[in-house]
């Protein structure tokens, strides 16, 4: 007889104990069923509890118990439970519905999953969001690289409550004091000691493809990390099966019993092939039987196109950067801001009311406006200069990650020597359109190359050359290095991607240098247009300019 049944294994887990009269090709059809696992002293097979598993031994003729049954039926109430939106006490804010089906995911994988989904679906808020529905669970280690550090920060600061989180920086550890610790993978190997002796409850790897190398230093960090952590969440918007290899690792940390045989896997899904130096394991074989694996083990991955009930027309992300110029920076800004100062009190008699005050402020603020435009604005556009290449270095790097996801990317800046670091740096990848490109045919051409050659990931653009009268569809997502003075331009540029011939939801990014004037100018633009972490509703209030309103952030 053909039984399933629920039983422990010597970990104290709950599995599926798999019992059946020898039938040789029943043995087959038992070893395709991920996790499964022969015991051979009882002389009986077991795996993970999981609907697809269950199914499958169904599909088999198998009888399942009413108390594997049972245990199944909890898994299926909660995954609905999460999956009605709300359905996470404290949570600061609102999870689409295909996001809350990535928490309860987690929650099926008993917090050990990778989630895949592509670029700009929010993967950060849902491996949050399944902290928050663990609260007792913690310390909560996060792994990300550099450029991003400052994004889990706020992401992790805006949903959930009273987050305590601490970000770790160079390779002198101290102690740590935090619940939510951030670390970017280069320093890991410095703190890896420290971050054990916390006894952490959950990991959470962003862009696993970072230690998908077995000889480096940080691959060696994370799974000495990851040994003492009973909770993974693994994130990567890579697309997996294009570069399998990059991803074993990360697999091997959540399903070590599944993906234990490196040599195996080289060989079976990445055509590993002796290229006359070593083993090139750069391939892809056998993509439909790792995708089924991967489905049926740890995986949920989605795309923009699968989402798209869910998700309104154009998001928009702020991606906060830390600068490497700190100090020039804050030495111009307090001149800038004695400059301001200076204008703003030398008319003003320490006689006049509250309301007088009021009154000459508002006619000082008017008069720099008019008469000293052009010496503030050349103080703020060193300012913003400042902040550009404070963050450059990080600008890169991000754009980097995000060109890995395969994924094309339109980037729009100010600066002459923004848009020739990006085309240097990608070269071969990246096509611009500024101010060089004259004649309308060499426009045409960038345009054309970007939008039907594959190998052309990236279209660089100034805001006034390319922000308006083209086509950009070949991308759904757009990321402004700098944002323009007038709000109206956000609009302009990001619709070149968000057109007629667009199949996706377009994903906004401003890069914004952490505590510079991009900060401030971006809160402006963002009160003015209602835009950052919000959908456009095509509408500009006209409540003051600009330049008045930046000028009151420093006064």
């Amino acid at each position: 007889m053909k039984q399933a049944s629920l039983s422990t294994n010597n970990k104290g887990e709950k599995v599926t104990k798999i019992s059946f009269p020898y039938d040789l090709d029943l043995i087959f059809k038992i070893r395709d069923i991920p996790g499964r696992k022969w015991h051979k002293d009882a002389k009986v097979w077991s795996c993970p509890v999981s609907i697809e598993n269950i199914k499958t031994l169904q599909n088999l003729g198998f009888e399942i118990s009413k108390t594997l049954r049972d245990e199944v039926q909890k898994f299926e109430q909660r995954s609905s439970e999460i999956i009605a939106i709300g359905g996470i006490p404290g949570l600061q804010g609102t999870l689409y519905p295909y996001q809350a089906e990535g928490v309860a995911f987690i929650e099926y994988k008993k917090g050990n999953a990778l989630i895949a989904d592509e670029m700009g679906l929010g993967k950060t808020i849902q491996a949050l969001a399944w902290c928050q529905l663990h609260r007792d669970l913690s310390p909560v280690i996060v792994l990300t690289p550099a450029s991003v550090k400052l994004n889990w920060k706020k992401e992790t600061e805006k949903w959930l409550p009273d987050p305590k989180v601490e970000i770790l920086r160079g390779t002198t550890p101290w102690k740590i004091e935090g619940k939510i610790i951030i670390i970017n993978y280069d320093i890991l190997h410095a703190w890896v000691t420290e971050l054990r002796r916390m006894k952490a409850k959950i990991l959470i790897t962003d862009e696993a493809q970072m230690y998908k190398n077995n000889k480096a230093r940080r691959t060696k960090a994370v799974k000495m990390l990851a040994k003492s952590i009973p909770n993974t969440v693994i994130l990567t918007g890579t697309p997996i099966l294009n570069r399998p290899v990059e991803i074993f690792n990360a697999l091997n940390i959540l399903a070590p019993e599944e993906f234990q045989d490196y040599w195996y896997y080289i060989h079976h899904f990445c055509n590993a092939k002796n290229n006359g130096f070593g083993l090139d394991v750069s391939g892809t074989s056998n993509t439909q039987e790792l995708h089924q694996r991967l489905t049926s083990t740890v995986m949920l991955r989605r795309l923009k196109k699968d989402v798209l009930k869910d998700l309104p027309d154009k998001t928009f992300a702020v991606v906060p950067m830390e600068i490497d110029n700190e100090k020039n920076y804050m030495d111009a800004e307090e001149d800038f801001i004695s400059f301001i100062h200076e204008k703003m009190t030398k008319d003003i008699s320490p006689d006049l009311n509250i309301h007088e005050r009021k009154e000459k402020e508002i006619q000082i603020k008017e008069k720099i406006e008019r008469i000293s435009n052009a010496e503030v604005l050349t103080k703020i556009g060193g300012l913003k200069q400042l902040a550009v290449k404070g963050k450059l270095k990080t600008t890169i790097n991000w754009i980097e990650d995000f060109l890995g996801t395969d994924q094309k990317l339109v980037v729009f800046a100010h600066h002459k020597f923004v848009i020739e670091a990006l085309m240097t740096h990608f070269k071969g990848l990246a096509v611009k359109l500024d101010g060089t490109v004259s004649s309308d045919k060499k426009r045409q051409e960038a345009v054309d190359k970007f939008q039907t050659d594959p190998s052309v990931k990236l279209f660089v653009g100034e805001f006034e050359s390319a922000g308006k009268a083209i086509t950009l569809t070949a991308s759904s997502n757009v990321a402004f290095v700098e944002l323009p003075w007038a709000p109206g331009v956000v609009d302009q540029c990001s619709d070149r991607c968000h057109r007629i011939g667009q199949k996706d939801a377009v994903t906004v990014y401003y890069l914004i240098a952490s505590n510079t004037i991009e900060e401030k100018l971006a809160l402006i633009i963002d009160d003015k247009r209602k835009i950052m972490n919000a959908v456009l509703d095509g509408t500009v209030p006209e409540s003051g300019s600009l330049l008045s309103t930046l000028i009151d952030e420093y006064v």
